[in-house]
């Protein structure tokens, strides 16, 4: 039976020092050929090599796995060592040919599909089907944009209209999000827009959103 992760994690520190490191194939060099016929009670006793079980935890998805959650779940493997077991990979699946490769996405590493496969999924599943917000929603959405960070109450304010759902709808939609909550002195929370936003409208940043003299010229 299988262990979990987290009983293999419990080997990895004297395995990583007692193994040799491995090639592009997440292999050890003096590891026998396959067609030479391994050993069956030494394969169903020996741990995977540290390079699958990142492949392993890459290919789960999830957030974007650093070189912290790969240690605490691989004990003993080092920054420099999950950076090893990337390049690895990398390498692997590029003389494979795979249509995917390690990519950095925030703090840490994702599998993504090379940029000439990136339409496949669109093309079997169909393009994403983005609703349109209201001219209300966009409204209130822009105010954010422009205020941030904006409380209900000043967006309530600026539109003469209670502006309560359609802030929950835009946080539902992950265009806008709570950058401060209430405490005890301030019954009121604020909200900014997130990444989600920049990148459904072409922004690199807030820096990019057109000045308010521009728009008056259009």
């Amino acid at each position: 039976m299988a262990e979990p992760i987290e009983d293999l994690g419990k080997s990895y520190a004297s395995l990583l020092r007692e193994r040799p490191p491995e090639d592009a194939a997440g292999q050890a060099p003096d590891a026998p050929d396959a067609a030479a016929g391994p050993r069956p009670a030494l394969r169903e006793q020996a741990p995977p090599l540290p390079a699958r079980i990142v492949e392993a935890l890459l290919f789960v998805g999830g957030a974007p796995l650093t070189a912290t959650r790969a240690g605490d779940i691989i004990r003993g493997m080092t920054p420099e060592q999950f950076t090893q077991a990337l390049d690895a990979l990398n390498r692997a699946y590029r003389r494979q040919g795979r249509p995917y490769a390690v990519v950095p996405k925030g703090d840490g590493y994702v599998l993504a599909l090379r940029s000439k496969y990136r339409g496949i999924p669109e093309k079997v599943f169909g393009g994403p089907r983005e609703a349109r917000l209201s001219t209300a929603a966009v409204d209130v959405l822009a105010l954010v944009a422009y205020r941030q960070p904006a409380t209900r109450a000043e967006v309530d304010n600026l539109r003469g209209a209670d502006s309560a759902p359609l802030l929950r709808q835009l946080v539902r939609r992950g265009l806008i999000q709570v950058v401060y909550r209430a405490d005890a002195h301030e019954r009121e929370v604020s909200y900014g827009t997130t990444p989600r936003f920049l990148e459904l409208f072409g922004l690199r940043s807030l820096d990019d959103l057109p000045r308010v003299q521009d728009l008056q010229v259009l």
